[in-house]
């Protein structure tokens, strides 16, 4: 593949990346539905810890006059760990918030359902619910108001006026504003009898065409026993009939929040732990540079490339730590971090493409031009890898509640599933090309030593790929909320122990199989006229070459008579053997 298409296709890639960086948010969602005629949509996957707050608004809720009997609402569900969820497995035909909540036992549950006649959102939680924390808004979280209130208590006088004058303005729900309770009402008595008690206000507005509706809600984790990882999904139960779809169209804004963190719980170590291995591969790199600077062997290209790749992938790792830190105290990226981040993350999946298909192919080590096969895989696999690449970065800018999500989550998996089954070729056919060299040519234990070099490498990459794209999604839908980073942890791991492999293998020394190729050898193909080898025989093991270099070549008939003498001497040998067995 000419350098110009590839410079061209990594243009491209980063005008795409730029374009959604400007547009996207990270744990401040801002949903826009339009025009979607899903069943039910997720909104929200977040692992809170006791403290934390999920605020949620949904606004211009779009209905078509005569039409205010149908069933919408949210579901808000929570679970220990980022499997299937229980609920949607069971309810692929039926809607959800048609059966009562008290029927529901596959764990806690929250329905949030719209009455669009009398403007009223009515709350019912399930048994398994223990407790729930409801409120207006998070500016009624009791925990917030008390840390407002000890902020201005240690301000100035200026300051503790100016507070008191804000915190004024704002009306704080009464014990009985929802029916029950507004927030630790559910304590007293059963949680399920006092939930169902609850409702909101749903504001209306109109114009000429649709009524719109409005409605905010925040829940307040206040206790151990709450926490978990919370599913927030919109149903939309018109369209679980076919021949009756409703076309949804309305906002959402979301802001989750664990005690002045943005990020999940699953999350909170990755700063540190993108920070820690983005150190390990730079210092690697060093390391890396030092053997190259102080070996006295052979040095070629891919040596270099194997260099560049570790760097990449240590900025990548470091701006990845620093995008996840302003995450983590603004609720949002910084747009240049970001930008940064997707560059070195686009040039380092391409550039490790191109090393593992390099050194499959055996490039700068046993040839020095790419055949014809070798070139059209680049071709195939380059475009593939940055499609991959792109498609990865918009999974982790877009809403999980986009329509397009799945739908880049579907091309990812696929891609990148051509390109791990793609970087496997060039393995198998130098594997091949070994193996043939190993029985035609004179260098048979030089071709042995650099098949089984191959063969490793080929399960080196297997392991790579399976550990990656397979085990480590189990880990992730398989441990609690709370750990969910270590999947990501051992992700980054494999890629470490990958590397450090690889230039353990391939590494420049004297006596390596691809460096004891004397220099006046000539290409594997065109072998055939110098060596000889012996036929394979009980007398023959082990015997792979028996051309004496150190005698002059210049006899053109010395390898026209070396085969016969072989011949003579095998059948002199086999004659002494057999007289010598007679004799006993």
């Amino acid at each position: 593949m000419s350098r110009k298409w590839t410079g061209l296709l990594m243009t491209v890639a980063v005008l795409i990346v730029a374009l959604l960086v400007t547009v996207t948010v990270a744990r401040r969602h801002h949903l826009e539905v339009r025009d979607d005629f899903r069943r039910y949509i997720l909104l929200s996957t977040f692992g809170f810890y006791a403290g934390g707050v999920l605020d949620v608004r949904v606004s211009r809720f779009r209905v078509d006059p005569g039409t205010e009997d149908n069933m919408f609402g949210l579901s808000l569900d929570k679970t220990m760990s980022d499997s299937m969820n229980p609920y949607l497995d069971s309810h692929q035909d039926k809607c959800i918030l048609t059966e009562p909540v008290a029927v529901q036992s596959n764990g806690p549950i929250v329905f949030f359902k719209m009455d669009l006649k009398h403007n009223l959102v009515h709350v019912s939680c399930s048994k398994d619910w223990q407790n729930i924390h409801l409120y207006k808004d998070r500016s009624g979280v009791p925990a917030l108001r008390s840390k407002r209130q000890s902020f201005a208590q240690a301000s100035d006088s200026k300051m503790v006026y100016m507070q008191r004058r804000r915190r004024a303005a704002y009306r704080v729900p009464e014990p009985n504003e929802f029916g029950a309770a507004a927030g630790g009402a559910a304590e007293t008595g059963d949680a399920a009898t006092v939930c169902s008690k609850l409702t909101l206000s749903l504001e209306e507005t109109s114009d000429d065409m649709f009524k719109y509706y409005s409605f905010n809600f925040a829940i307040y984790v206040a206790t151990k026993q709450e926490e978990g990882l919370y599913n927030l999904y919109f149903h939309s139960c018109p369209n679980y009939s076919p021949s009756n779809l409703y076309e949804l169209n309305f906002n959402v804004d979301i802001e989750e929040k664990n005690s002045g963190n943005y990020l999940s719980a699953g999350e909170m170590p990755l700063p540190a732990l993108y920070f820690m291995m983005s150190v390990l591969f730079f210092l690697s790199g060093l390391f890396w540079v030092f053997i190259l600077r102080k070996s006295k062997h052979p040095l070629f290209k891919i040596h270099y490339l194997m260099g560049v790749l570790v760097f990449l992938k240590s900025l990548s790792l470091m701006f990845h730590a620093i995008n996840y830190h302003f995450i983590e105290v603004q609720g949002e990226h910084v747009e240049a971090w970001a930008i940064l981040y997707y560059i070195t993350h686009l040039l380092k999946g391409a550039v490790l493409i191109i090393t593992i298909v390099l050194i499959g192919t055996g490039w700068t080590f046993i040839k020095h031009i790419l055949a014809d096969k070798d070139k059209k895989l680049f071709m195939i696999v380059i475009p593939l890898q940055v499609l991959a690449n792109v498609a990865e970065i918009i999974i982790a800018e877009s809403d999980e509640g986009d329509k397009e999500y799945s739908t880049w989550r579907d091309i990812f998996m696929l891609v990148d599933l051509l390109c791990c089954g793609a970087i496997l070729f060039p393995v198998v056919w130098s594997i091949r090309h070994l193996q043939e060299a190993a029985g035609t040519d004179g260098k048979a234990a030089i071709n042995l030593r650099k098949l089984k070099l191959f063969r490793q490498f080929y399960i080196m990459i297997v392991c790579y790929i399976y550990f990656t794209r397979i085990i480590v999604i189990l880990l992730k839908i398989t441990v609690a909320f709370q750990y969910a980073w270590l999947d990501e942890m051992f992700k980054e791991m494999a890629t470490y122990v990958f590397f450090v492999l690889t230039g353990y293998k391939f590494r420049p020394v004297s006596q390596h199989p691809y460096f004891s190729v004397h220099g006046d050898d000539l290409d594997d193909d065109d072998d055939d006229g110098e060596v000889a080898i012996l036929t394979q025989t009980g007398l023959s093991d082990g015997i792979s070459k028996i051309t004496n270099r150190s005698q002059p070549s210049s006899n053109a008939t010395s390898g026209a008579t070396m085969v016969e003498s072989h011949e003579e001497e095998r059948e002199n040998l086999i004659s002494k053997r057999e007289s010598s067995h007679e004799y006993d």
